[in-house]
């Protein structure tokens, strides 16, 4: 199998990226791509880790950007990255500052709110470069405000909540744009978590190549009406664990619990190859 959406340190994941390539060895996974929110930081070295060891393990240069579109939260992938192009960096940098400046936002409502926490402490939590709302979840958690990460997003971090501040807007027509001028493939992401299924279609003529099929979260009549509009539309399939740590407090907490077989993943690799002219 290859679990191609996987979380490292360097966004809201828990384990490094030498750690969760041990994983994935250890669960005789084929492969695997680490898809870290708007960075790319862990690409790299993921890559020279597995040469290093010498396994036989495929690895997939990925990222995975947050869009905004109709009053929906709209991820897009993206697979095969030139994860080194100077433009692509340049824009992640922007996307970095800007969750940077929501975490401020953020911490300064819930100061107002008589919640009091240290960005030193988040930064901390957060261990790589990007700040994202489980980061300061996790430190209403060790302050004691909450009792769990999600109860942070009911009562304070998640849309509609007193402390959310909204995203600077990025639409999904601008990743898919970002990641096809990087050489690599747009995918979108957990379409089962989109409230309004028309939006799934709104993406596909934006020039969305494929859909992440394969979820935790999504249900069996779910991943066959997937199968049927990729069918319909000629997309890709793929899948992913979503995992973010062991211990998650929802579904994404298994490397391996969804993904690709052989099959899709050659179908994949052949795009990306004819796409690019290798």
């Amino acid at each position: 199998m290859y679990d191609l959406h996987i979380h490292s340190t360097a966004s809201d994941g828990v384990l490094d990226c030498e750690e969760l390539i041990d994983v994935a060895i250890s669960l005789g996974l084929k492969g695997i791509a680490i898809t870290d929110h708007d960075t790319v930081n862990s690409l790299q070295r993921a890559k020279d880790y597995i040469n290093r060891i010498n396994s036989s393990l495929k690895f997939i240069p990925g990222i995975e950007i947050n869009t905004d579109y109709e009053n929906e939260e709209v991820h897009i992938l993206g697979y095969f990255l030139d994860y080194k192009n100077e433009e692509f960096l340049a824009k992640l940098t922007e996307l970095k500052e800007a969750r940077y400046n929501r975490a401020i936002k953020m911490l300064d409502k819930l100061k107002n709110m008589g919640i009091t926490l240290n960005l030193a402490a988040v930064e901390k939590i957060a261990q790589g470069d990007i700040i994202a709302r489980p980061h300061i979840g996790q430190a209403l958690v060790d302050k004691g405000y909450v009792f769990s990460v999600k109860e942070a997003f009911e009562k304070y971090l998640a849309k509609g909540r007193p402390a959310y501040v909204p995203r600077t807007k990025f639409t999904p027509a601008e990743a898919i744009r970002l990641i096809n001028n990087v050489g690599g493939i747009a995918i979108l992401a957990h379409p089962g978590l989109i409230r309004d299924g028309t939006v799934i279609y709104d993406v596909i003529d934006m020039g969305i190549e494929g859909i992440e099929v394969y979820y935790p979260e999504h249900s069996f009549l779910q991943i066959d009406y997937y199968l049927k509009i990729c069918q319909e539309k000629n997309l890709l399939i793929t899948g992913g664990s979503d995992f973010h740590g062991i211990g998650h407090e929802d579904s994404r907490n298994r490397i391996g619990c969804a993904g690709i077989e052989e099959e899709d993943y050659k179908c994949l690799l052949a795009y990306y190859l004819n796409k690019n002219n290798k």
